[in-house]
């Protein structure tokens, strides 16, 4: 019995030892297996970044204000990290709009990489028509998911599994939360010099602002490029459900719009574009009177974005709907050095509308990948690089209101914080700089990104916790004591624009949450689209009516002919929805305000 005992001890033990090696064995394979994963995907990345074959990118772009290839500084960056040229297919430049994206779409072929509106069911249109592909397996544990509660927001209406397409400006921070920088978006922006110049007169509505730029015209009637000047000067490029210069003006009061509608982003008003009494006709007539009075660029019905641009730069424009065009344009060192330059000039009953941030990304504007692309892994590559800090900073140096650019080429990392290099000081400020050739060559202007695209809301802040809007380092703020700040300070007792909005209480944010609406049915989509052309085309005509009696007349028949095409059924869809819209911020804010 005793030896018998031994023995069982003995088979236990060696059983024991099996078993623990049959462990070991498999824990060592898990570790291989593991190994050779992190191995084959770090290869897989690393191969990622050979790129052996160039690649031909059409990009259709329904916010690019360029079409072609993409030049300069930004084409070197994307050709060196991707082997990839972009060729940008942009509807706001070729003209058509809408019929250019129908034309391609029922081609079955839009584009390599799509950058397009998203809302009111656009997504699933894209997904049905078979025009976009799943990118799941390309974007799986690559950086941009780290988004993943927003590109799930985006995709689940459409699928639970698959990712057809990635939302814009996405953010960390509050959907109440202003998401600009020192500026807001829109605003009255005057050349300040001349405005000054002039006694700086008090405007107490929009109206007041004629006879205001009248008299700046008066004494500054030829630029410095020998070119008349005029108070505005318009481009049809972003036209759609309305005229798009007339609603500029209306975000100066917190409109927004939707549809045929503009509403006060509060949910205090919601107003039909065609009725006598709105804001979007009292507009139209604002800038008929502004053209009776000779303020108006004749050239406005036939140019374009870029048009306005470069007249903005040469002196011709005194009044710019935004900063990002007037300052950006025109505001060289220089310049500011000399005090001259667009700076904001209040209106007393103006509150502007600010876009809020959004925590789930803007699904108005999207990024996919097309179902025929050569190379949807590279896509891929690309679309994470635009979401990182590499490619936010690249990507979005477009304006004055943008990022800074490359790190090393614009700005550099210093002891206090991020700051500007001398270049970065002189580009960024509009100078017509060239570009070193390591760079890329050409003019720093030329080479900006044409895609017109934000992945991330650029007052969020990269990981070293500097906000990618250049603007808002303490470095650039101590650069902001030239002249033309130094004078507009002293008047305005503010340090910036927003400071003195806020101070004044003339700002109303819109709460960063988007609405999908529900599919427009084929009947509805039509009827837009016909009274779409009537009203943009009609609202065209008035402005440049020969007189008050023909305004009003051409008024008349721009309703008559919408309303005889279904103007009121579409607009009482857009009613609903928009109402719609405005409960679900509501509801959205007092969730934060819980959460608290």
């Amino acid at each position: 019995m005793e030896r018998s005992g031994k023995d069982g001890a003995v088979r236990e033990a060696k059983q024991e030892r099996s078993h623990n090696c049959k462990i070991l064995l498999l824990a060592a394979a898990v570790i291989i297996l593991c190994g050779a994963a992190v191995l084959w995907m770090s290869v897989r990345r690393e191969r990622r970044k050979e790129y052996e074959e160039t690649l031909i990118v059409d990009v259709f772009d329904s916010l690019a204000n360029y079409q072609g290839m993409q030049s300069g500084w930004f084409a070197k960056i994307v050709k060196d990290k991707f082997n990839m040229e972009l060729n940008i297919i942009a509807p706001n430049v070729a003209g058509g709009g809408d019929t250019l994206y129908q034309t391609r779409a029922a081609a079955g072929n839009l584009g390599d990489l799509l950058i397009c509106d998203g809302s009111n069911n656009n997504l699933q249109d894209l997904v049905t028509a078979g025009l976009v592909m799943d990118m799941s397996e390309y974007l799986e544990g690559r950086d941009i998911m780290q988004y993943e509660a927003a590109l799930r927001n985006l995709n689940d209406p459409v699928s639970e599994t698959a990712i057809y397409a990635v939302p814009s400006e996405i953010s960390v921070h509050s959907c109440q939360q202003p998401s600009e920088n020192t500026e807001l978006t829109f605003g009255p922006y005057l050349r300040y010099d001349l405005y000054t110049a002039i006694g700086s007169p008090k405007m107490e509505t929009l109206e007041d602002l004629l006879p205001v730029l009248k008299e700046m015209q008066e004494t500054y009637p030829i630029s410095e490029s020998g070119n008349k000047t005029y108070g505005f000067s318009l481009f049809r490029d972003w036209d759609g459900n309305m005229m798009s210069a007339a609603k500029q003006p209306a975000c100066f009061y917190g409109y927004e719009e939707y549809g045929f509608v503009l509403y006060k982003v509060d949910g205090s008003a919601y107003e039909d574009i065609l009725a006598e009494d709105s804001i979007y006709q009292r507009i139209l007539k604002f800038y008929f009177d502004a053209n009776q009075m000779g303020l108006i660029d004749p050239d406005s019905m036939n140019q374009k974005y870029m048009d306005v641009y470069d007249k903005c730069a040469q002196g011709d424009v005194l009044f710019s709907h935004w900063p990002w065009l007037g300052k950006s344009a025109y505001n060289t060192v220089e310049r500011r050095m000399a005090g001259k330059g667009f700076m904001l000039v209040p209106i007393d009953d103006m509150q502007i509308l600010s876009n809020g941030c959004r925590p789930f990304g803007n699904t108005n504007t999207i990024i996919a990948i097309g179902s025929n692309a050569k190379d949807p892994e590279r896509l891929a590559d690309f679309i994470d690089w635009l979401y990182s800090p590499e490619g936010i900073y690249a990507n979005g140096a477009q304006a004055v209101t943008g990022t800074a650019g490359p790190e090393g080429l614009t700005w550099e990392m210093t002891d206090n914080g991020p700051a500007l290099t001398d270049f970065g000081i002189r580009a960024l400020a509009g100078e017509n700089v060239q570009v070193p050739e390591a760079w890329g060559g050409g003019t720093w202007a030329s080479g900006c990104s044409c895609l017109n695209f934000n992945g991330v809301a650029l007052i969020d802040e990269s990981p070293e916790g500097y906000p990618y809007y250049y603007t808002l380092w303490d470095t650039y703020q101590a650069l902001e004591n030239t002249a033309l700040e130094e004078a507009w300070r002293r008047d305005m007792q503010a340090d910036t624009s927003l400071d003195y909005l806020m101070e004044h209480d003339q700002y109303l944010v819109c709460p960063g949450i988007t609405y999908q609406a529900p599919a427009e049915s084929s009947e509805i989509a039509t009827l837009r689209s016909q009274c779409s052309s009537v009203i943009v085309e009609g609202s065209w005509n008035m402005i440049f009516a020969e007189d008050e009696e023909a305004f009003y007349d051409l008024q008349k028949k721009m309703k008559l002919a919408a309303y005889s095409l279904g103007y009121d059924q579409v607009l009482a869809q857009d009613m609903q929805n928009v109402q719609i819209q405005t409960q679900l911020r509501q509801e959205a804010i007092a969730a934060e305000q819980a959460a608290e």
